[in-house]
């Protein structure tokens, strides 16, 4: 069950955060402020709606055996560590702290973003299939 929902739960990740996410969103969720937060927790909104559907398509359509509280609170850590990863600064003082500044001065930040997002993922996942 684990690799199912780890599929069901990238695939919603990867429509939230790609096709899913407005200009305005990626340009400002990590800005200081009420317009920087709005933008977030939109754009972490996205990612709890588009994952809580394709957890109801599993349960529905792949007869996953899902229940609320459980998967309520996969969803609650999907959306809260999404929207703290997409703040930045966390991919910027780890990017610091691993000593990768060069590599986050040529793209990397967007790979240790996604990384963070993926292991978020994985948590979600496996406490759901136990």
């Amino acid at each position: 069950m684990f690799a199912t929902l780890f599929i069901l739960l990238y695939v919603a990740h990867l429509l939230a955060d790609y096709p899913g996410q407005t200009d305005r969103q990626a340009k400002h969720k990590a800005d200081c402020g009420a317009a920087g937060w709005r933008a977030n927790l939109a754009h972490a909104g996205v990612h709890l709606a588009v994952s809580g559907l394709a957890l109801a398509a599993g349960r529905i359509a792949l007869g996953l055996d899902l229940d609320f509280l459980p998967a309520a609170a996969a969803l609650l850590w999907i959306t809260g560590s999404h929207a703290f990863i997409d703040r930045r600064w966390p991919v910027a003082r780890w990017m610091r702290f691993a000593r990768q500044t060069g590599w986050a001065q040529n793209g990397g930040a967007a790979h240790v973003d996604q990384a963070g997002h993926i292991t978020a993922i994985c948590i979600a996942a496996l406490a759901l299939a136990t």
